[in-house]
């Protein structure tokens, strides 16, 4: 990155900061610029930066940085995209009921989940293949992460193996877990994550086969292929035309981890009653509400709008996460609402990090989280635990 570049970004970033003191994020997010790396006089540059309002904002600027076939693969999904489009749009038919004449002086985003004190419920979905939107991939993502002290889950096709990893983000990563059909593997991917202090191990259920992703991005395939992009994880380990994905996969794979390693099991990909009920019945520490974000089957269905179902059967037996579809602090705050103990984001992160890389991240953070925290206070819900059903209604 030109230094040039990176000293302006960290400016913007500072100005940000400086302003969410000021306001106590009591008021709308201001506007947020990006000086370009250039010789023209500030104000000059200031007139013709880009805007970041909102995550929105910031895919726009990714689009310009990364090029179509980098934000067309990000940003895709199984045959026609409808369950992409469901996941978004499902926050729509929930309302807020927000509340009056409370002091929302003082708001606390913390949580606890699986033994550990999060400074905000919005955590970072497992992403793979990060390069393929900035050099520095995951290793930009987890400093970012870590310097917002939001929680960082590790995929297993990340481009930097998770040690480098941890060592970019510091201590209690979290991995998900392709199992692949050898155990062999498995089992020494588990030994990887362990060794770089992973304490959960978030099983990723919902991909038996990939699903029909026709705006997949060739060139991201091609560089695959010609080695330029590594699966650092699975290098030595996986043979050449293995997949990551197994087909023999069931529940009983549950005790074989219980049995395996050390970390928290929690399930990604649980949509129905049904599994949630066999999810804690064999054992797992927690489960993701998850359709890969709309990449797997053409469900037509959001994932909000299958939180409520999966609540109500765990009746906090085991916590319950979320991702999919999560653009606005609004809809943090409809899933808390519903019963969600945590949010996970990927595609408004990964635009951050295609856009300006670490600083991005960073700022996709921080709107986001003060999207939250001002959202709170409209509503009249000065904590995370304070956040229940009575603050939302069905369209």
């Amino acid at each position: 990155m030109d230094n040039g570049y990176a000293h302006h970004t960290e400016i913007q970033r500072r100005k940000f900061l400086e302003w969410v003191g000021l306001s106590g994020l009591a008021f709308a997010l201001p506007v947020l610029s990006l000086e370009g790396c250039t010789t023209k006089p500030e104000a000059e540059q200031v007139a013709e930066s880009p805007v970041f309002r909102n995550v929105f904002d910031l895919e726009a600027q990714s689009r310009k940085i990364m090029g179509n076939d980098a934000i067309e693969y990000l940003n895709g999904g199984a045959d026609d995209l409808r369950t992409v489009k469901a996941n978004a749009e499902g926050y729509r038919k929930f309302q807020i009921r927000e509340r009056r004449l409370i002091d929302v002086t003082n708001i606390s985003t913390r949580i606890e989940l699986f033994g550990q004190t999060l400074a905000s419920p919005i955590i970072l979905s497992p992403v793979g293949f990060q390069k393929f939107f900035h050099p520095d991939g995951e290793l930009a993502t987890a400093r970012a992460a870590a310097s917002r002290k939001h929680q960082l889950v590790v995929s297993t096709v990340s481009n930097y193996p998770v040690g480098e990893i941890a060592t970019a983000y510091g201590s209690n990563l979290w991995f998900q877990l392709y199992p692949t059909s050898d155990r062999k593997i498995t089992k020494v991917l588990l030994e990887k994550a362990e060794q770089a202090g992973c304490t959960v191990c978030m099983l990723t259920v919902d991909t038996p086969v990939l699903g029909n992703r026709e705006t997949s991005a060739t060139t991201l395939l091609k560089l695959i292929e010609a080695g330029e992009l590594k699966m650092g994880n699975l290098e030595g380990i996986l043979p050449k035309g293995q997949s990551f994905t197994d087909m023999t996969m069931t529940w009983e794979l549950i005790d074989w981890l219980h049995t395996n390693c050390k970390m928290k099991i929690v399930i990604k990909g649980i949509v129905t009653k049904e599994d949630a009920a066999l999810a804690v019945k064999y054992g797992a520490d927690g489960v993701v509400v998850s359709n890969h974000g709309g990449r797997q089957l053409e469900s037509d269905r959001g994932t909000i709008e299958c939180l409520t179902e999966v609540v109500d059967e765990i009746k906090g037996r085991i916590p319950v996460l979320i991702d999919g579809g999560v653009r606005r602090g609004t809809d943090v705050f409809k899933a808390l609402a519903i019963g969600a103990d945590a949010v996970c984001i990927g595609r408004p992160f990964c635009w951050g990090l295609g856009a300006l890389g670490q600083p991005g991240v960073e700022m996709a953070l921080d709107i986001l989280d003060a999207e939250l925290v001002r959202d709170m206070r409209l509503a009249g819900a000065t904590s995370i635990d304070q956040i229940n059903r009575d603050f939302v209604s069905a369209v």
